[in-house]
């Protein structure tokens, strides 16, 4: 087992799952607070780094696309500071740091984990219930219906629409935009028996404006929660076969490629492996198993 405890969160590692738990440090971002213990299974995870500085390091941990709801909600938009992801490592704990490193890659080694997309969700998304006020209104979601409700910043055109309250089976797709500079941000849900509008979000009923106060962010736990209950943007249509996922020893399913790139592909797994135990990366009894594992494909 790998274990980090940082003020800024705690990180460990039991061989399956990578458990992220936010720090109780004010500089930690409401956000990742809120959002609070995530369990990541390894098979979610794409790859993880340590990068060193000066003042601080700082953790990595890359997901594969389309694993987590919440990064595909918010799309590359999280900021350092509230990506869960990400973790603040003290200058003299930087050695944990590259151990907690090295156990999570030599798991993803010789486990076979693919690094590729995936066509499903991996991860739960954030909690539910949830409600956030910000902005010109506030959004509420308890796992089956998104509620919208507006407070006296709305303009008068969208709050005559009133309430609006939307299953979830209705809503086709969501998105969140933080706010940027001199740019509102929004929360905006499209339906599917609804045509898709063209107004700015402060006049769309089916939208909340953000403008970069500090409860904004919560908003992208909201699009998150829904964006688990939606199909997942890669998911096979119907009548279509699942895609197959990708083994590190080569980029064809096994059944397509001949016998003797196969054979040639093992034996290279069976030299990378000998690499890995001589500069000391696997211990002598995890290369017995990896050994073992690669002969019974030949």
């Amino acid at each position: 087992m790998a274990e980090i405890i940082q003020r800024d969160g705690t990180w460990t590692f039991d061989g399956g799952t990578v458990r992220l738990v936010p720090g109780r440090d004010k500089a930690v971002s409401l956000l990742r607070r809120t959002l609070g213990e995530l369990a990541v299974p390894l098979e979610a995870v794409a790859g993880v780094s340590f990068e060193p500085g000066r003042k601080s390091g700082r953790l990595r941990l890359r997901l594969r696309e389309g694993a987590d709801p919440l990064l595909q909600a918010a799309g590359g938009q999280l900021t350092d500071g509230m990506d869960p992801y990400q973790l603040t490592v003290e200058p003299d704990r930087g050695g944990v740091a590259e151990y907690f490193v090295d156990e999570v890659r030599n798991a993803l080694l010789l486990d076979e984990v693919p690094a590729g997309p995936t066509d499903g969700y991996l991860l739960a998304g954030p909690a539910v219930p949830l409600s956030v006020q910000a902005g010109d209104g506030s959004a509420s979601f308890d796992g089956e219906h998104v509620r919208l409700e507006w407070n006296w910043k709305t303009e008068e055109a969208k709050a005559a629409a009133g309430t609006r309250s939307m299953p979830v089976d209705t809503v086709q797709a969501v998105e969140w935009q933080p706010a940027v500079g001199l740019e509102n941000g929004f929360i905006r849900f499209t339906l599917k028996n609804v045509p898709p509008t063209k107004a700015p979000p402060k006049y769309d009923p089916h939208a909340v404006v953000l403008w970069g106060f500090r409860r904004d962010p919560l908003m992208a736990l909201i699009a998150a929660a829904v964006q688990a209950r939606l199909p997942h943007p890669s998911a096979p249509a119907r009548g279509e076969e699942p895609r197959r996922e990708l083994s590190p020893a080569g980029p064809e399913p096994a059944a397509a490629r001949p016998v003797e790139d196969d054979h040639d592909a093992l034996l290279r797994r069976l030299r990378e492996l000998g690499e890995l135990r001589q500069a000391g990366v696997l211990t002598e009894e995890e290369f017995s198993v990896a050994k073992q594992a690669v002969l019974r494909r030949m």
